[in-house]
């Protein structure tokens, strides 16, 4: 007799993965902080300034194809379809501006660092004002210590 076939699924032993695991040259972790925050903009303004291009590579384009001549249908076929081409081209390059735009605002919001720093600047004020209290009650005690052993 056979063994049933069913649709379950039968779970066995996976080999280890490695998923997702990245490995970073050793320039980019020893790089400093304002290094890394350098190579972030840098890497922005490329991807700003590539949609930038092409847009304006399309309106210059669409302005060409706009031309009024003498056409046959083949001509004025072949221009509209480069046109709508183009629009495309042209409209996921504004949905790309788009999208960085949103990002940014994201990471603006998200990382207000004068924000982030005065609430770290007063938690440590604070806890540096716990210490000296602490150190103060523990130096008294200590000589209350020492003067009940003495007498």
């Amino acid at each position: 007799m056979s063994e049933p076939q069913t649709d379950v699924s039968r779970p066995s032993a996976l080999p280890t993965a490695t998923l997702l695991q990245r490995t970073f040259p050793q320039a980019i972790i020893d790089q400093d902080s304002n290094q890394y925050l350098n190579d972030i903009e840098e890497e922005w303004n490329k991807k700003v300034d590539l949609e930038v291009e092409t847009l304006v590579d399309g309106m210059v384009d669409l302005v060409g194809l706009a031309s009024i001549n003498d056409k046959d249908k083949f001509r004025i076929a072949q221009e509209s379809f480069q046109a709508e081409a183009r629009a495309e081209s042209m409209v996921r390059a504004a949905n790309t501006l788009l999208s960085i735009t949103h990002s940014m605002k994201l990471l603006f919001l998200l990382s207000d660092e004068a924000q982030i720093a005065h609430r770290r600047d007063a938690e440590l004020k604070v806890v540096h004002e716990e210490k000296e209290n602490a150190k103060e009650q523990v130096a008294t005690l200590l000589n209350d210590l020492l003067r009940g052993s003495t007498i």
